[in-house]
């Protein structure tokens, strides 16, 4: 109507000032310029009709197709739950839930599940990143804000829906604490008007609009953000354990035609720490590896190189000369035969393949998914750790800078026995620990362990010789290769001399 009045009223003045004679050319290039950059801004969102889709997305996504995240799917169910039963809430006289954080690193699916509760709940899906309502000229991002939740009302209210959910991904740009971005005020503007919006949504409007935000940074968010009464949950998303990495996994098989050989559950058992995206990720390598290779399924060996990739990158070109292959195999057979010894059936596989920075690598079966770990878990793992530079030492007489990474890690094993107070020292404060004090502790730790990695190869020396040698030629040994090895090593030794 506003729109109508102006062009009319326009229009007569123009017409007007033809009649006195005046000359309107300069009149009607400024109202082309004004007309032009007008559509230019609504392009941008400053003056976007309130019918805009840009943020509406199609959703066709359930939580069965979100594989593990049992908790998290609970809980989001539960506070869903205050949206499909408003009227019954409104009778018990609750307030309804303005907004759902979801939080945790990235790639365990926090958009899945808000697209899953969209779909749970009948409601109109609208996404947006943080960083679309961040712009350089002030009140932008204030004016988009605004936009997405009228948007949100006048869709759910024409597609006849109960509700909206405004997902907001990545909300720690568009909710960092205010006052963190000094002489740029565009933030602050931004949040105060997302909380005044929040603060805006009412239990008894046509639509109901609930907020899912999305962080792995929840550091980083305003504190009026997440005071009740704006985002009034806060869900853990966290990495799956390894009954949720099987499922996973099992979902992104359904369209794979798999071989007899494959076991998920061998596979979610060395995936110990991936995400959901990795595991998905690991699924389509396979399954790339497979057709690479010409081949109607997908078998084991495919996963495991698939697990490789994801984890280390692709094989490199680069090809070391016969002594350093030569070391990099002794280097890496030391640590399988320390980690066997230790703990039998522990090695997948070891190579001397170069992935990523590696020049070789020998993967590990975690024993469990563990969350705790015991001082003598730690002083096996930095055991497994100076197992390379050990071998070095003892077969070639001398180390290389392919331990530096190995040592890194032993270091931190040890600061985490010293600081769990586990060491000698008993309970400690590293805050008030000299350094000096802390190093020296550290290096005790390390160098006791490296003499026990010293003897216990010593007692195997044909064996790492043995298995270093068939490493340079095979350039790829198995876990249950090295296993038998070791196995056929152990009993020539207890075999009785013939007289």
């Amino acid at each position: 109507m506003i729109k109508e009045v102006c062009l009319g009223t326009s229009l007569a003045v123009l017409i007007f000032l033809t009649i006195l004679g005046y000359n309107v050319v300069p009149l009607l290039l400024l109202g082309g310029l004004g007309v032009f950059l007008f559509l230019m801004l609504d392009r941008k969102g400053l003056g976007a009709s309130s019918g805009s889709n840009s943020y509406a997305q199609p959703v066709n996504f359930t939580f069965d197709d979100i594989g593990g995240q049992a908790p998290a799917k609970q809980e989001l169910k539960e506070a869903l739950d205050f949206v499909l039963h408003a009227p019954k809430i409104i009778e018990m006289g609750i307030r309804p839930l303005k907004g759902i954080l979801l939080t945790g690193p990235p790639g365990t699916g926090k958009t899945l599940l808000a697209k899953a509760a969209a779909a749970y709940t009948n409601s109109v899906f609208l996404a947006a990143s943080g960083s679309e309502f961040i712009e350089v000229y002030a009140g932008v991002g204030a004016q988009r804000v605004r936009q997405l939740f009228k948007t949100a009302r006048e869709r759910a209210v024409r597609e006849k829906k109960g509700g909206a959910i405004i997902f907001i991904d990545e909300i720690e740009v568009l909710g960092t604490k205010r006052g963190t971005n000094a002489g740029h005020m565009e933030y602050d503007q931004t949040l105060n008007q997302l909380l005044v919006e929040m603060d805006g949504l009412r239990s008894n409007e046509r639509a109901r609009l609930l907020v899912i935000g999305a962080t792995n940074r929840e550091d980083m968010l305003d504190s009026a953000l997440l005071r009740p009464g704006r985002f009034d949950r806060v869900v853990s998303v966290d990495l799956p354990d390894k009954a949720a990495r099987c499922s996973i996994l099992r979902l992104h098989c359904r369209n794979k035609p798999l071989g007899e050989d494959v076991d998920l559950d061998q596979v979610a058992r060395e995936s110990f720490g991936f995400s959901g995206a990795h595991l998905e990720s690991v699924t389509n390598e396979a399954a790339i590896l497979a057709l690479r290779e010409e081949q109607p399924t997908i078998s084991n060996r495919h996963f495991k190189e698939a697990v490789d990739k994801v984890m280390m990158g692709e094989k490199l070109d680069r090809k070391p000369n016969q002594d350093e292959l030569y070391r990099i195999a002794v280097h890496e057979s030391g640590h399988a035969v320390i980690s066997e010894l230790l703990r039998p059936g522990s090695v997948s596989h070891l190579t001397v393949a170069n992935r990523g920075r590696a020049l070789g690598y020998m993967r590990q079966i975690p024993e469990d998914d563990r969350y705790l770990y015991t001082k003598e878990s730690l002083v096996k793992q930095i055991r497994v750790y100076l197992a390379g530079a050990v071998s070095e030492s003892i077969i070639l007489g001398a180390r290389s800078t392919g331990a530096t990474s190995d040592f890194n890690q032993a270091v931190q094993a040890a600061r985490q026995i010293v600081t769990a107070g586990l060491s000698p020292l008993g309970i400690v404060c590293e805050e008030i620990m000299s350094k000096d004090m802390l190093h020296q502790a550290i290096q005790e730790i390390v160098q006791q362990q490296e003499k026990e990695v010293a003897g216990m190869l010593d007692g195997h020396l044909d064996t790492l010789k043995e298995i270093s040698s068939l490493l340079v030629e095979q350039e790829y040994i198995s876990g249950t290769t090295l296993q038998e090895r070791i196995e056929q090593a152990k009993l020539e030794k207890q075999a009785p001399l013939e007289v």
